[in-house]
């Protein structure tokens, strides 16, 4: 029996295909207009991936390439997340303060995680293990503050009032901002907190499917997944704290009120 939950060869090629068409259709036929963005996605998913598959066979065997991976890794999430939560491009004058301040969520959420788990024994110091415990961490972490960015950046616009009226109360403009973004930002932790809450009743997430295919027990499978999920859970709570100080303070932020 093979060790592998997807088969290589032609089957899977044409099912990718064909999911990608099953997407990329009902983006256009729902009037959403989202059959570009699925198609590109979906493209630079393959070709992305094909290519760190290729690199990790050359770096997971080293400590120093392993971290040198993670760091790329924290690099790209950080460029992601920097355009969802300031909503300005890349190649604006403006960018790389953006970049710096975005980059500090993501690090202070997985950072701190990561050298808990290796610190601790749990995951041993090696590459095979550090980058997909790092990366699951990183992505989480760049998602929650994307999210929690995002959403703030646009309460923070349509709710400008409010903080306006809380600073001529003569609030600070810290606690005034606080006011608006401190409920709509901790919305970034629903889908963490749903999907911890439901794991193993729902769904059973990679990490447990992972290790029973590599001849793990269930019990070993569920330990190693409750450390992703709880890690992960941490990880995201410390981004969107992180990343709602800085909005407050105007660190991230150009039009937050003064």
């Amino acid at each position: 029996m093979s060790s592998s939950v997807v088969e290589l060869g032609p089957r899977l090629a044409v099912a990718l295909v064909a999911l990608t068409i099953l997407a990329a259709g009902s983006g256009r036929l729902s009037g959403l207009g989202q059959e570009r963005p699925v198609l590109v996605a979906a493209v630079r998913a393959t070709i992305q991936l094909a290519a760190v598959s290729a690199v990790l066979l050359a770096v997971v065997d080293s400590l120093a390439l392993s971290a040198a991976f993670v760091l790329l890794m924290v690099s790209v999430a950080t460029l992601t997340a920097a355009e969802r939560v300031t909503g300005r491009s890349l190649r604006s004058p403006s960018a790389t303060r953006g970049l710096l301040w975005t980059a500090l969520p993501i690090l202070g959420g997985a950072a701190p995680v990561v050298a808990l788990v290796l610190g601790s024994g749990t995951v041993p110091l090696r590459g095979t293990a550090v980058i997909p415990v790092a990366g699951i961490l990183v992505g989480g972490a760049m998602t929650a503050t994307s999210l929690a960015g995002r959403r703030m950046r646009d309460e923070l616009t349509s709710r400008r009032g409010e903080v306006e009226a809380a600073l001529a109360l003569g609030f600070l403009r810290r606690d005034a901002v606080l006011l608006v973004a401190r409920p709509v930002a901790a919305t970034a932790l629903v889908p963490p907190l749903d999907q911890t809450r439901t794991v193993g009743l729902v769904t059973l997430p990679g990490a447990f499917v992972g290790v029973l295919l590599g001849g793990g027990s269930p019990m070993q499978a569920g330990a190693a997944q409750l450390l992703v999920l709880i890690g992960l859970l941490a990880a995201e709570v410390l981004a969107v704290w992180v990343v709602t100080e800085l909005v407050a303070r105007g660190a991230l932020l150009d039009d937050v009120p003064r």
